[in-house]
């Protein structure tokens, strides 16, 4: 099965260590990241979607960050 994840962070190294982390693990970029202001913090945000093909059958309660 294909999962997909979308990581988003305030832009800061927090962000590239998320998804640092996310690729030592095995998860590939899906698509370009993207980059937009939050209003309500009054900061950048960046997000960035990955994709892992994993065994098994989906299931809602699947942790993602887990696999």
């Amino acid at each position: 099965m294909k999962l997909y994840r979308f990581l988003t962070e305030d832009d800061t190294s927090a962000f590239c260590h998320k998804v640092s982390l996310a690729l030592s693990k095995g998860w590939e970029l899906h698509g370009a990241p993207t980059y937009a202001y939050d209003a309500a913090k009054g900061v950048m945000r960046c997000g960035q979607a990955v994709t892992k093909v994993v065994p098994g059958e989906y299931h809602p309660e699947l942790k993602l960050g887990e696999q």
